[in-house]
């Protein structure tokens, strides 16, 4: 009896140990996060008639930051330490949460939002989705801008940004649970860098590309932000379809490419190693499902519905990569569109973009995974009953196989992520929107994407914008990151604050 007690207390000892070192850690990324929160003052300079609105985010990323540097400054270890994979999911389950809690003030105290109004404009920028429930033409310049700066951080990622700045930390627990477990470089804080220093500089030349190319700069750094970071919040009712320019167009779409590739692919893209680029298994799904789905859609919906060849061409080859790129812009709206449109743009959604990107979705990765296991399989039935053979694919230039392990662990959560989805169709459907409404509404909530055809409103029902808020928070973490972590919390703290 003793000596069980003895071991209680020393698993207790040792989980307070650990969750010390997890609170230090969440703690960086919340003063992260409250940097992040307090970044639209800087436009004060440019807009100082706006600085009545600056307690609305003053109040909450200060309170934030404060309370992040002092648990980072007393809580996190000194030493190197390792995290687990539960660990890290932990800490970003912590961090998402507060960040997305916290984020929701200034809608709160500026736009006048209700708190789950609140709740799901932060929900939507810090996941990267870009559905909204602001009027822009009611917001002042401060709020847009806060808008694309939660998404321009939310698709970097608190792991990448937090292991940038942390040289105490080992492992690959943090980026794992983020989704990003490809590394650029050995050591992780380096590859982290190098993805900074990537999704930096890829922003700045896209605010320069799209203000050559029509726009006023307020509306190209957001434009930019929102793109590269496969957002979709614009400052424009209309969306990209308000300029309704091919330069824009082009340029946006270049940026959308850009943030749902693979960080690891535009790393090799960047250093000129075009074969292991081509040879990438994403990038040969997008090569052929791109071309082919905009022709389904010029062909069976452009042609007929636009006045001019060139404008058919535009729009099916941009919406059919703001879909896949889970990136949500638009140049044109829905409505006029057949059925068969619909089903290409929520399969595009529901495939999403590449995995380690800032793209949702299911991941182009997962979906070419499956493809070469079922080639396997049938080419095992047909080979010799001893012969023994892997699939295989590249992840930069390693080659990998998939084993039966990986296989499962993929059809598992391509799994989980249909019944989650089917679950929020139901309850969609359940506030009186038709099926095919409910269909595309909640493929482009639980993907991140940001499409709309009119189910998302300021006005919708509470229930309704909450079965969206959890799709968007599953979609961009990933299910087991979330369940993982919860699981941690659930199973740790008892033990914690037992005597």
């Amino acid at each position: 009896m003793l000596l069980e007690r003895e071991k209680t207390n020393r698993y207790s000892r040792f989980l307070r140990q650990r969750y010390q070192a997890i609170l230090g850690y969440t703690g960086l990324i919340w003063a992260i996060a409250g940097v992040v929160i307090l970044s639209p003052l800087l436009a004060l300079i440019f807009y100082p008639e706006e600085i009545g609105l600056a307690w609305g985010f003053a109040l909450p990323g200060v309170v934030l930051t404060i309370v992040g540097g002092l648990l980072w400054r007393f809580l996190a270890p000194k030493k190197t330490i390792s995290l687990s994979l539960p660990e890290g999911s932990v800490i970003v389950v912590l961090a998402w949460l507060i960040a997305i809690a916290v984020g929701t003030i200034p809608f709160m105290l500026i736009q006048g939002l209700n708190f789950t109004q609140g709740m799901f404009e932060s929900t939507s920028g810090w996941t990267t989705t870009g559905l909204s429930v602001v009027d822009v033409t009611q917001a002042s310049r401060l709020i847009l801008l806060y808008r694309s700066n939660l998404e321009l951080a939310g698709g970097g990622g608190f792991a990448i940004v937090a292991l940038s700045a942390i040289s105490g930390i080992s492992g690959a627990g943090l980026t794992s649970a983020e989704g990003r477990t490809e590394q650029l470089a050995p050591n992780v804080r380096r590859s982290a860098k190098l993805v900074l220093s990537i999704y930096s500089g890829y922003a700045v030349v896209g605010i320069v590309a799209l203000w050559i190319a029509g726009m006023g700069w307020f509306d190209a750094v957001n434009h930019s932000f929102a793109a590269l970071s496969t957002g979709g919040f614009s400052t424009r009712t209309d969306s990209i379809g308000y300029w309704d320019s091919p330069s824009v167009e082009a340029v946006t779409i270049v940026l959308m490419i850009l943030g749902t590739l693979n960080f690891l692919t535009s790393y090799f893209l960047l250093q000129g190693k075009f074969k292991s680029v081509i040879r990438n298994g994403e990038v040969k799904l997008m090569a052929l499902v791109i071309p082919l789905c905009a022709l389904i859609i010029f062909f069976g919906i452009a042609v007929n519905l636009y006045d001019t060849l060139g404008k058919g061409i535009r729009v099916a080859i941009f919406e059919t990569i703001t879909a896949l790129s889970t990136t949500g812009f638009s140049t044109v709206g829905y409505g006029d569109w057949s059925s068969l449109g619909w089903t290409i743009l929520i399969v595009l959604m529901l495939i999403g973009g590449g995995t380690g990107a800032t793209a949702g979705g299911i991941k182009q990765f997962r979906i070419y995974a499956l493809y070469r296991a079922l080639v396997w399989e049938i080419k095992r039935m047909l080979q010799p009953k001893n012969t023994v053979t892997e699939p295989d694919y590249w992840q930069g230039e390693r080659r990998s196989f998939l084993d039966d392990s990986k296989i499962r662990t993929i059809a598992l959560f391509i799994f989980l992520y249909f019944l989650v989805f089917f679950i929020g169709v139901i309850i969609t459907a359940a506030y009186g929107n038709s099926l095919p409404d409910s269909l595309f509404e909640y493929a482009s909530s639980l993907g991140t994407v940001g499409l709309s055809i009119g189910v998302t409103s300021a006005d919708a029902p509470i229930g309704l914008l909450w079965t969206q808020i959890v799709g968007m928070f599953l979609g961009r973490l990933e299910f087991f990151t979330v369940f993982i972590g919860i699981f941690c919390l659930f199973k740790d703290l008892p033990s914690i604050f037992s005597k």
